[in-house]
């Protein structure tokens, strides 16, 4: 994709998470190098009337993937996201001001709690797929503190230092659709 066809301002209508090409994935440094992971299921809307803008999304806790079905049933676990007393992690933005890139500020809530965010990124100009449909991609970065969140499990390592960092990197390559 050229620089030539990615713009900053949203556009208007209200458009649908195409969840086939949509991805939510989140890296944080673990040992000697970087864990990743992503949640299969995510939904999000974003309706915007040229003079502001609303993203809403969730991702369901029983679909985080990664690459050990023991370290799945972990991450869901109490320890971490607690999938059976909260199966649904959500944000909901307050604010999308364009610029040399989306910032997109809103509230994230993980296991229960909820705190401000700010994502930034970019969005691709719309377009017309082969079957009539407009759409168009939203790609978004942020970086959290996992602890913040209640997701407290560590395991030293044998000098002394945590085996997995507190920071976290999201980012959500997202595929939408306008609403017919």
């Amino acid at each position: 994709m050229s620089t030539t066809e990615i713009r900053q301002a949203l556009p208007t209508g209200t458009w649908h998470l195409d969840p086939v090409h949509s991805s939510i994935v989140f890296e944080v440094e673990y040992m000697a190098g970087a864990f990743r992971g992503q949640f299969r299921e995510v939904d999000a809307t974003i309706v915007a009337d040229g003079e502001q803008a609303h993203l809403t999304g969730s991702a369901k806790v029983a679909s985080v993937d990664v690459k050990d079905e023991n370290l799945a049933a972990h991450l869901q676990s109490p320890e971490f996201f607690d999938a059976e007393r909260y199966p649904e992690l959500s944000f909901a933005s307050s604010d999308i001001e364009a610029g040399e890139e989306l910032a997109v500020r809103g509230e994230i809530t993980i296991k229960g709690v909820t705190q401000p965010v700010e994502l930034t990124g970019r969005a691709t100009a719309p377009l017309t797929d082969a079957y009539g449909r407009e759409r168009f991609g939203l790609t978004l970065r942020t970086k959290l503190d996992r602890t913040v969140f209640g997701l407290n499990w560590n395991l030293p390592l044998p000098n002394g230092e945590p085996s997995l960092s507190n920071e976290v990197s999201l980012v959500a390559e997202l595929f939408f659709v306008k609403e017919a």
